[in-house]
């Protein structure tokens, strides 16, 4: 098992629903509206790549019911990854330095807790901008970078960044920066949307078993 220990009893079979599956659907997030799609797909397992529930439950009200009720009622599994997805082959960091168009890359995997990849550059910031569908907030001179560290989620970690750093990384991009990483690390720091960085790797997975991906863009902008 590949997961992290913080994901011990987030992942795996969350909502138990028919033994008999046939048509698998997936997306990155287990919302309310992932779910009620996945009535109408008429889905029997729905595959996702976040825990749907961070906190333990004492009461399935809100949002959580919005999530669980249409499963129950329609008798659908819920499966969730995480951690195992990231650090696996194949998973979340090799599709997404795939898509961005990284090559001769190397997995960052020197320490337990280690995710993404290295490699160099064959595309500009302004190509990944648009390979990504979102903006990216760049803290520091990326002019000259063609080596990158690129990590889905949420992956500014200083032990991450001095990692990438030893495999030659010039750069690293990952989501949801603090200050306080970006000021100290000795780097240049991408931040691009958490969304845009995962959803590649399960929109992979779906092509790869013939299952139905269900998008789910978080709706964001930028008010200047």
């Amino acid at each position: 098992m590949l997961a992290e220990d913080f994901d011990e009893g987030r992942i795996g079979l969350i909502v138990e629903g028919t033994d008999e599956i046939q048509k698998v659907g997936c997306a990155l997030d287990a919302t309310p509206y992932v779910c009620e799609c996945a009535v109408k797909l008429q889905l029997d397992a729905l595959v996702v790549h976040h825990p749907a529930f961070w906190a333990p439950m004492h009461g399935a009200t809100g949002r959580n019911a919005d999530v669980l009720r249409p499963l129950l009622q329609n008798n659908i599994n819920l499966y969730a990854m995480h951690t195992n997805f990231d650090h696996a082959k194949g998973g979340i960091n090799d599709v997404l330095g795939q898509e961005i168009g990284l090559i001769d890359c190397v997995r960052m995997d020197k320490t337990p807790s280690s995710i993404g990849v290295v490699g160099t550059m064959t595309k500009n910031f302004m190509e990944i901008s648009r390979i990504l569908g979102c903006g990216l907030r760049v803290w520091g001179d990326v002019s000259g970078v063609t080596k990158l560290a690129a990590a889905g989620g949420s992956a500014f970690d200083p032990e991450l960044i001095e990692e990438a750093v030893s495999l030659g990384a010039e750069a690293y991009m990952a989501s949801e920066l603090k200050y306080n990483v970006a000021r100290e690390s000795p780097i240049p720091c991408i931040e691009a949307t958490h969304y845009a960085l995962e959803a590649p790797g399960m929109r992979m997975l779906a092509k790869n078993h013939g299952w139905e991906f269900i998008e789910d863009i978080p709706v964001t902008s930028i008010i200047q």
